[in-house]
Parts: C-alpha cells; sequence; structure tokens
C-alpha cells in the first residue's frame, strides 16, 4: 500500500470513530448511564471505512476511544490509526544480514532469491532473530536486486505453429494413479561449459528420468552428448534401480527416436509416448525440474573449476521432490524387474571421464 493510500486509510477510520463516539460527547451521559450507552453502541453494526462491510466494536473500544477524543484538542487526530516507530524499516533484517545480502547479490546476481535465502542461512546459521523468506524476498525486491532474464532466441516457424495450437486448444495437467505407471525421460544443455582432459570446452548434457506419480528422479547423469548410446546407458541405470515402468513419455529427439532405443523398449514391454512438435508444456515436469537443476545445482557452482561425480548425484538426491514415505510406496510396489539382473549403483559419469 501506499503512503497516500495509507493517510486515507487513516482518515477514514477517525471519521467513523467520531461519529461512533461523537453523540456521546454532544450529549454526555448521566452519571452511571455511560456504561449502558457504551452497551447500546457496541450492539450496532457499522460500515467497514476500507471493505464496506458490516462490522461491529466492542464496548472497551468504544470507551477507549470516548476518553482519548473527550481529552484531545482535536478529537478526530486524536482517534486516527497510530504509524508504527519502525514503519518503513526493515523489522527482520539487521544491518549485518543486509550486508551480507548485498555481498552475496553482488557475488552471484543470476541466483534465485530462494537460492540466495539458503545460502545466506547456512552461512550466517547462528545468527538470530533469522527473518521469513518473504521477507527477504521483498527486501530484494525493494532494492532492485532482480534475476537477469536470459536472451531468447529467434522463434522458428515450427515454434510459431506451436504457440498458435497452444492459443486455439484447451491444456489440462494430468498425473497417473500409481508408480511406475509413466516415466518422463529428457535431456538437457547445461547452462555452463566444462573442460576435457583432451582440452577442449564442451557443454555437457543432463539425462533425467522421473516417475510420474511419486516426482521420484529415477536416475541423473551428465554426459558429452546426447547419443543412442547415452541415453540407453542412462535409461538401463533407471531400469536396475527401479524397475520397469508401463509407458514412457520423451520428446521427438534424435535419440529418443533411435530404432534400436524403440526396438529395446518393444522388448520390455514399454509404451512409447511422445509428445507435440515444440509443445515442451506437455512434459512440463520434467521441465520442472530442469529449473531446479539450473537454479540450485548449476548456480552454486559458479567459480568451480572441476566438477566432481558427487556433485551430479547432489542432484539425483536433493532436488527431487519425492519424500521418504513416497520412495517406501515406490520400493514397496515394485515388481522385479524383467530379464534385468540387480546391480550396485553405478557412479555418474562427467564428461571428458
Amino acid at each position: 500500500m501506499s503512503d497516500q493510500g495509507a493517510a486515507q486509510d487513516r482518515d477514514r477510520w477517525a471519521r467513523l470513530r467520531f461519529s461512533i463516539v461523537g453523540p456521546l460527547l454532544a450529549a454526555p451521559p448521566e452519571a452511571g448511564e455511560l456504561h449502558g450507552a457504551l452497551l447500546a453502541l457496541s450492539s450496532k453494526s457499522w460500515c467497514h471505512p476500507v471493505t464496506g462491510l458490516p462490522v461491529s466494536f466492542g464496548a472497551s473500544t468504544i470507551e477507549r476511544w470516548y476518553y482519548a477524543a473527550r481529552a484531545a484538542a482535536d478529537p478526530v487526530a486524536a482517534l486516527k490509526t497510530r504509524v508504527r516507530a519502525d514503519c518503513g524499516q526493515p523489522r527482520g533484517l539487521t544491518p549485518a544480514l543486509i550486508a551480507a545480502l548485498a555481498a552475496q547479490y553482488q557475488a552471484h546476481p543470476s541466483w534465485s532469491a530462494q537460492l540466495h535465502y539458503d545460502n545466506l542461512r547456512a552461512a550466517l546459521a547462528g545468527a538470530a532473530p533469522w527473518p521469513s523468506y518473504s521477507t527477504l524476498r521483498r527486501h530484494m525486491k525493494a532494492q532492485g536486486w532482480f534475476k537477469p532474464s536470459r536472451v531468447r532466441r529467434q522463434p522458428t516457424p515450427g515454434m510459431l505453429a506451436a504457440d498458435e495450437r497452444l492459443l486455439r486448444r484447451e491444456v489440462r495437467s494430468f498425473e497417473l494413479d500409481h508408480v511406475n505407471a509413466l516415466w518422463h525421460l529428457d535431456f538437457h544443455y547445461g547452462s555452463r561449459k566444462v573442460l576435457t582432459r583432451h582440452g577442449t570446452w564442451m557443454t555437457p548434457m543432463a539425462l533425467a528420468v522421473l516417475d510420474d506419480r511419486s516426482r521420484l528422479a529415477c536416475h541423473v547423469q551428465w554426459y558429452p552428448d546426447e547419443t543412442a548410446e547415452s541415453l540407453v546407458h542412462g535409461f538401463s541405470q533407471a531400469l536396475q534401480r527401479r524397475g520397469l515402468p508401463r509407458s514412457l513419455m520423451t520428446d521427438h529427439g534424435a535419440a529418443m527416436m533411435a530404432e534400436e532405443f524403440g526396438a529395446g523398449l518393444h522388448q520390455l514391454g514399454i509404451v512409447h509416448q511422445t509428445t507435440l512438435p515444440y509443445s515442451p508444456y506437455q512434459n512440463a515436469k520434467q521441465e520442472s525440474f530442469w529449473g531446479r537443476v539450473e537454479a540450485r545445482l548449476v548456480a552454486m557452482l559458479e567459480g568451480v573449476g572441476e566438477l566432481e561425480p558427487r556433485t551430479a548425484q547432489y542432484c539425483h538426491q536433493r532436488l527431487g521432490r519425492a519424500r521418504v514415505s513416497t520412495q517406501r510406496a515406490f520400493r514397496d510396489r515394485l515388481q522385479p524387474a524383467r530379464a534385468l539382473s540387480r546391480r550396485p549403483r553405478c557412479r555418474v559419469r562427467m564428461p571428458g571421464q
């Protein structure tokens, strides 16, 4: 609310309160009759000065207004709502916290507000009292500390056709009733390049396999390319860990549409479903996962010279939305994978290893 709007609201409240106690000031009741007059006023309904809805007040509240107006030279001004002494000041943010937040934003302007909040809380674990996330986000917004937007590429004819189809047709969300009924699979280009052992720069590809019902990340791994070999390797790891799904949803990537991958799904009895071209919203659960990977995992790697395999394992273990109870239900309902041997979990392979 702006300062002008707040002042107008205080004036409206003052006029309402004066209209309630004004008759008592104009014609003071006799001795012993004040309590009865206050009870009569408290039983009435009044129009709220801001919302316009009916509102009533207690006898003690009206009594306080009556004595405040009678003792003041300007009764209307005395009945105005008081302004807090710390109005306009961040009550939950100490100067040390504000300085630490400013330094952190200067060092990492691409971080989201949630990531700033989590890192600041980890760095200042002993600070008390600790503000809420909304308080910190409100302060960042007031200071103009926004996350810079990314530059989008020029739309292609296929993108324009997909946008037109999205506007003409209704889009509904869906979620299957059981775990392992549908898996989502997709590759994602990393937002930062890595240096291989051969001395060349490359953009790694992240492969993620998610369960539709539990949102459990069945397998997440970085690869140097998006090929059928990488896809089969990563998907096999997910099968060995979580069993066989009923169906699989992917986009129209070259690796997903490869003949050998489709033949393998047919042999395992997995139905392969594809999204429409240039329609990532149909695989929105997967896209939402990539957003968390970029906003929370990759953003934390600023200034890191070498990526270790455990970094991607952290992505697999921490960024999923599945809870312990969901994972337990997942394990209880899983059927043994047909024609697949149980093998120990392999280490995550990073580009160049």
